[in-house]
């Protein structure tokens, strides 16, 4: 067992171990699920470079699902298997992130299987949205840039830098709400640079911006490609007006809309699917593990009070979780779903297993009863999650805790 005590075999075995988890039954429902209906079309199109559609978001998300199509056909497996590899990259990257702040394999591990656990990256992970993606892109960027961080020689440190930036290129490339995760970045390197004398902070904070820029713009390439209405370098900026006015406009209501500020209670989880497919009835709830979403608020709390005893990095990771939240407060989208709560869920786990990390001498075995509790959730909430066979149209009234889920 010294194996999994080392941190690269620890987030291997992890990463395998969610892989498969997010593979099984993956093509079940055989039919397209929730947004699907869009990105999976858009991604045909880019497939074929047939002309512009779901314009409304950046390219990368919908190409690197075509490219899933190209590989494995034009199944469900093509459809999904891309977004099963990024959820096993966040599993990697919170692993990573947790690993370079406290240089503790547990604490990584219990942060990286909760990761698993999460309800929301179950289901974004057998699920062909862009959310997955741009997830992946920004979680392993900012590993990679705290990476950075931490190098012992000039060189190696920008080589990580730049691939940092590379990578929140990659997520602001699939989806605009990584935009805010480089001013995230960049403000944490102001405040932490004193650290890293090896990147100076102007050059490393153009580099960041730039490279971060210059491969979001590529992103766009196969759009110049197209038979019908190709982009030109002309048309690009352009091109980004017209997606801001799609992103803003003011849509009709919807029976599944909620505010920002409600995401954190799990109040108002999103029904991907709920219908007779497959020859059964058949569910997939997009819902935060109630375990993870209750005590990650209390983390945040117990890592804001470590801050003000002196635990700088828990309370950085307690910050992260609050600016991601708050974030929506000052988009200007005229609804809000569950899933945009995506990424914050994954933070919880971080900030939970920082809380574990800042009290262990006390808590000793708590991580693992708490685990325990999120596997035990994960279990019964399974059959709604992984559109598995149900009894019956009223099936679902087995795991719905409250009104606001049905």
């Amino acid at each position: 067992m010294r194996l999994f005590h080392r941190p690269l075999s620890a987030a291997v075995a992890l990463g395998l171990v969610a892989q498969a988890l997010f593979s099984w039954r993956l093509a079940m429902p055989h039919t397209l699920v929730f947004d699907e209906v869009h990105y999976v079309p858009a991604a045909r199109m880019l497939r074929d470079l047939a002309g512009p559609v779901n314009i409304e978001h950046p390219l990368l998300g919908k190409t690197l699902i075509a490219l899933g199509m190209m590989l494995f056909g034009d199944t469900p497996l093509g459809w999904r298997i891309g977004s099963t590899l990024a959820a096993a990259a966040v599993v990697v990257g919170v692993f990573a992130i947790l690993y370079l702040l406290f240089g503790r394999v547990r604490t990584a591990s219990i942060g990286a299987a909760l990761t698993i656990l999460n309800f929301t990256v179950f289901v974004q992970a057998r699920t062909a949205m862009l959310d997955g993606y741009m997830a992946a892109f920004v979680v392993t960027g900012l590993a990679t840039l705290l990476w950075a961080m931490q190098a012992e020689t000039r060189g190696s440190a920008w080589r990580r830098w730049i691939a940092g930036a590379v990578l929140l290129g990659l997520a602001v490339g699939t989806k605009w709400t990584a935009l805010p995760y480089i001013g995230f970045a960049g403000a944490a390197f102001l405040i932490t640079r004193r650290h890293q004398p090896r990147l100076q902070p102007l050059a490393a904070l153009t580099a960041l911006g730039g490279v971060a820029a210059l491969t979001y713009a590529l992103t766009f390439w196969p759009a110049f490609l197209y038979r019908s209405e190709p982009l030109t370098l002309s048309t690009l900026l352009p091109f980004q007006l017209e997606m801001y006015a799609r992103q803003t406009q003011v849509l009709p209501a919807h029976p599944y809309q909620s505010a920002w500020w409600t995401w954190a209670f799990d109040w108002r989880p999103v029904w991907y699917l709920y219908e007779p497919v497959d020859g059964a009835q058949r569910g997939v709830l997009m819902l935060g593990n109630p375990v993870v979403m209750g005590g990650g608020l209390i983390a945040v709390a117990a890592c804001l009070y470590g801050w003000s005893r002196g635990n700088a990095r828990a309370g950085g990771v307690a910050l992260l979780w609050i600016a991601s939240v708050a974030m929506w407060a000052l988009i200007p989208k005229s609804l809000g779903f569950f899933y945009y709560y995506y990424l914050s869920s994954i933070w919880l786990c971080v900030v939970i297993a920082a809380a574990i990390d800042q009290w262990r001498a006390h808590l000793r075995y708590w991580d693992e009863a708490f685990l325990a509790a999120a596997a035990v959730l994960f279990v019964h909430f399974y059959p709604i999650l992984a559109a598995t066979a149900l009894k019956g149209p009223d099936s679902f009234k087995g795991w719905m805790w409250l009104k606001s889920w049905i």
